[in-house]
């Protein structure tokens, strides 16, 4: 039984795992079941000037007994993102993989939430993905959000590219 409840204690302190930076700006009631829509903001660490807003569902209790995953909520995220201030770009990844800027645990080890920022350098734009990580299977539940730079007065940390 101490076990058992190491354990939990453990997970949920694992599951409320997130990004510093970030708000929970509204819970939405779904259903009378207790599941929730959250909208987080958080911003970019790298680029000032730039909030990310990401919807997600969390499920209530009834919903996680009947489902027997009592820890774990589903992968689906939407995410929109725009200019809040003026935008200072630091030294951000140029990849094409770009870099992870928010991760958010879905459930205590295997599922995560993660947002990704990709700089098209061709159409100047900032692109921000969101997407599930899990460690034995994807997802192929994403969406994308895009703040383009064109004609915007953008101050480069390290010089323009």
């Amino acid at each position: 039984m101490r076990h058992l409840s190491i354990t939990i204690l453990t997970a949920l302190l694992l599951s409320a795992c997130g990004a510093n930076n970030t708000q929970e700006v509204a819970e939405i009631n779904n259903d009378w079941t207790g599941n929730e829509i959250k909208i987080d903001a958080f911003t970019d660490e790298k680029v000032k000037g730039v909030t990310c807003h990401m919807a997600h569902f969390d499920r209530g209790v009834y919903d996680r007994l009947k489902k027997g995953s009592w820890f774990e909520n589903p992968s689906n995220g939407s995410i929109n993102c725009v200019q809040t201030g003026p935008i200072t770009v630091g030294n951000i990844d140029m990849g094409k993989g770009g870099e992870e800027v928010f991760r958010q645990r879905q459930s205590p080890v295997f599922k995560k939430l993660t947002v990704r920022r990709v700089y098209d350098i061709e159409n100047n734009t900032l692109i921000y993905l969101v997407y599930s990580r899990r460690v034995v299977e994807g997802s192929a539940k994403m969406s994308i959000a895009s703040v383009p730079l064109y004609g915007a007065d953008i101050t480069w940390a390290d010089g323009a590219p």
